[in-house]
């Protein structure tokens, strides 16, 4: 996951007069009020992830593309949605520009992507106040698992709490149905993301 993670060239996906700041383990501006998460926070989310190669991936917030490259090196199949129709845009031209295939749209990715789900694993890329029950009901069923037979189920990567800050959750399905005792969660370490904005982001 490392290696995939240092193979994307960062400065590529900051505007020219951040690029000296580039590979600083910092959150830099894109614009629109949004940002480039840090280095380290992309490494940890893929990693609790645990992306194999061919999984379908969903990213809520493609910002500037630097996860969806990352998610990309990884051979994993992604989806990604943007409200910012106008950031996408210039999103979609770059990451055409360095070959990464990802499958995007402008909207509310709140709602997840029920065209392409289910999914073997969500990413949030912004910090919600509460768990968007969308993105869970679209995580894969442990007994639809991926093409390569396992049992595994789909996993919710997001950082869940409010303005001042946000504890990273993963919440992995176990089970056929939506109720709550069909899915895990896991609590790790605290973060600070810009707000999850969208009609079940609360």
């Amino acid at each position: 996951m490392l290696a995939a993670v240092g193979r994307v060239e960062r400065h590529r996906f900051v505007d020219a007069a951040l690029r000296p700041r580039a590979y600083q383990d910092e959150a830099l501006p894109i614009g629109r009020g949004q940002t480039i998460s840090q280095p380290f926070t992309v490494a940890y989310q893929t990693m609790l992830l645990d992306v194999q190669a061919g999984d379908r991936v969903l990213e809520v917030g493609t910002g500037s593309g630097y996860q969806a490259a990352v998610l990309c090196e990884l051979e994993a199949r992604v989806f990604s949605v943007e409200r910012h129709a106008p950031l996408l845009k210039r999103t979609d031209r770059l990451m055409e520009e360095l070959g990464y295939r990802v499958v995007t749209r402008a909207g509310d990715g709140t709602r997840g992507w029920p065209g392409y789900a289910p999914f073997d694993g969500i990413v949030v890329t912004a910090g919600a106040s509460g768990v968007p029950e969308p993105l869970l009901e679209q995580l894969r069923p442990p007994e639809d698992a991926s093409d390569d037979g396992a049992s595994r189920g789909g996993r919710l990567v997001v950082p869940v709490g409010d303005t001042e800050g946000q504890r990273m959750a993963r919440f992995t399905r176990t089970g056929p149905g939506t109720a709550p005792e069909h899915y895990d969660r896991e609590n790790f370490r605290s973060f600070r993301f810009v707000p999850l904005i969208g009609e079940h982001a609360d």
